[in-house]
């Protein structure tokens, strides 16, 4: 499947010149949940670069058993839309049709159907994250797609028009790669986060800028850390979205980070919890960004105890040939008071004396609205933090049941009018 995100923009100026909209017009509709929303503006854009489409059986079939595309490209998560049987029949399509995706009442894209296909569902489950259990977020989720699938590539037709405060935050991987021509980056290591920054993530991060550093001189400063932030499903208890980025951003506005080596942006993408899989997914995501490295650390992306700690970077360290992106390799860290600083049990004796930067610790100061020290959290992001959960959280800066059911969209589509009559 090609790339459309380079070639986006204008493709999309000629259709809003109402030159495709009459053929538009005459489609059956076919309404998308969420979910599936967010994978259609990512594919349309680019951030799923070779894959521009919903993937076919032959597709899904090498990404689970080889980790790979039909050609042979590191691929890792299967990108699938499912749609009941019934439906296809009641609308009467097939292969060589196109249908029109829905969102919020409003035209999104065109999907010009490959093909239809059945799947067994347990066994795209457990190739993807190793068990059948649905104790495991990303095999309920599975487990609850119908079972039948349409395949094809994408055409957006409607912009995604963003909300504050994410239309400060929103680029494109051609943008990405635009802003970061602008600094005269010419390393950019990422950061994967769902969460509000405290001091242990910064620590890593500048760990990880001096490792993306090494080949620069050095008295130049050409190398940015790119927090690139998951916005997608929520679940209660999880940090409502506008903190996150907003807590990020102001590591940079209180000047933890200069401006120069500092940018937050974020990827639409519901979290799998895949572990390895989609560590390897997200070296892929970043690369399309234009980052030349990306940070991983203890347990990432993975949920429970599916997974060893450090499982991702020993997949990680296996693909690392076929990867376009160099990870950095991280290690749990803890503050240590003995030794007045962060670091970690390689480095460090103190390990009975450490204070861990625990989830239980920081949602508990956040819970309580008590400022904690800056060696825990930075000020500015606390106060950030506490000012988005009482703007946009309901008073609560982690998501309850009012912010899933209240909540200000990410985004709107706009209303076409070809659409209306």
């Amino acid at each position: 499947m090609n790339n459309l995100g380079h070639n986006y923009k204008p493709v999309l100026e000629h259709i809003m010149r109402g030159e495709v909209e009459k053929k538009l017009h005459g489609l059956q509709v076919l309404p998308v949940r969420r979910e599936i929303a967010h994978e259609v503006i990512s594919l349309a854009y680019g951030f799923f670069t070779p894959v521009s489409g919903f993937m076919g059986r032959d597709e899904v079939d090498t990404t689970l058993s080889r980790m790979e595309l039909p050609d042979g490209t590191l691929w890792s998560i299967p990108i699938v839309l499912d749609v009941k049987r019934e439906e296809v029949k009641r609308l009467g399509l097939k292969p060589g049709d196109s249908v029109l995706l829905e969102y919020l009442g409003a035209p999104l894209a065109t999907l010009d159907i490959d093909e239809f296909f059945s799947y067994d569902l347990g066994k795209m489950a457990e190739m993807t994250y190793g068990t059948r259990d649905v104790k495991h977020p990303g095999v309920k989720r599975t487990m609850e797609y119908s079972g039948d699938f349409v395949a094809g590539r994408i055409n957006l037709v409607n912009e995604p028009v963003f909300n504050e405060p994410f239309s400060e935050f929103w680029k494109t991987p051609l943008q990405h790669r635009e802003a970061f021509a602008m600094k005269n980056w010419k390393n950019v290591v990422a950061h994967q986060t769902r969460n509000v920054p405290h001091t242990g993530h910064e620590s890593l991060m500048k760990q990880a800028w001096f490792a993306a550093n090494e080949d620069m001189p050095v008295d130049e400063i050409h190398t940015g850390v790119l927090v690139n932030a998951i916005i997608g499903e929520k679940r209660t208890g999880d940090y409502i979205d506008e903190a996150i980025l907003l807590g990020q951003d102001a590591l940079r506005k209180g000047g933890y980070f200069k401006d120069n080596v500092h940018m937050v942006t974020f990827t639409l993408w519901d979290m799998r919890y895949a572990g390895p899989r989609e560590a390897i997914f997200h070296a892929i995501l970043r690369t399309n960004l234009g980052c030349t490295h990306h940070m991983f650390g203890r347990d990432h992306a993975g949920v429970g105890n599916f997974y060893k700690p450090y499982d991702a970077q020993d997949m990680l360290k296996a693909e690392r040939d076929k990867l376009r992106i160099k990870p950095v390799f991280l290690r749990e860290n803890w503050y240590c008071p003995v030794c007045n600083e962060v670091t970690n049990e390689a480095l460090c004796s103190h390990e009975s004396q450490s204070q861990n930067f625990s989830g239980t610790l920081i949602r508990s100061i956040l819970t309580d609205g008590v400022k904690p020290t800056k060696r825990v959290m930075r000020p500015e992001v606390f106060d950030v933090v506490m000012s988005s959960a009482e703007k946009y959280g309901f008073g609560s800066p982690f998501v309850t049941n009012e912010y899933l059911k209240s909540r200000q969209p990410v985004f709107n589509l706009k209303k076409m009018e070809v659409f209306a009559s």
